[in-house]
């Protein structure tokens, strides 16, 4: 069973297409990790910075993803909410390493959460803390933390450090989330 056959699993769909999004700053890793969650043979051995948002289409043995890969940017950041309503499931990619940002990235994720087309329902949300390979890296913990995670309460969430250039903790994540 593929990565993306046990997060439907978690998300407990019956549904032949899901929608998930993928958000956070830039630079975070998202394209890499989507990258790396997709079946082997629609990987891409380049990966560039997404401008705006790219759609990656993708079959698994039973399902149809369609993963929103939404520019982290400053500038684009007000598009993610055209895509909440289709959305099935968060992934929230998080850089470790970045201190600085961290600030932000709770201001983008409070913004998500308190959104209307995102605030009252169960949206699953899998966080990332990617970059877990920089020796400055914050832990998950650490991570989980800073963003106050533990206040969300009405929304199954799992939190996993990643390395998504070696695809290290990935599955994991997934696996994790199955028990949320």
């Amino acid at each position: 069973m593929g990565l993306f056959d046990k997060l439907a699993g978690w998300l407990g769909l019956k549904k032949k297409e899901v929608n998930v999004l993928c958000l956070g700053l830039d630079n975070s890793g998202k394209t890499t990790i989507i990258n790396q969650l997709k079946p082997s043979n629609a990987q891409t051995q380049d990966i560039v910075p997404t401008i705006g948002f790219s759609i990656e289409k993708f079959k698994t043995s039973s399902l149809s993803f369609t993963v929103f890969d939404m520019s982290g940017q400053g500038r684009y950041r007000n598009l993610w909410e055209h895509y909440y309503k289709e959305g099935q499931a968060i992934i929230f990619v998080i850089d470790s390493g970045d201190k600085l940002r961290m600030v932000v990235a709770k201001e983008e994720l409070d913004t998500l959460l308190n959104h209307p087309d995102i605030k009252h329902r169960r949206i699953p949300i899998l966080f990332f803390a990617n970059k877990m390979d920089l020796r400055e890296a914050l832990s998950s913990v650490k991570v989980s933390q800073l963003l106050c995670l533990e206040n969300i309460k009405d929304k199954p969430w799992h939190i996993c450090a990643s390395d998504a250039v070696k695809g290290e903790g990935l599955q994991e994540g997934i696996a994790a989330s199955a028990d949320c």
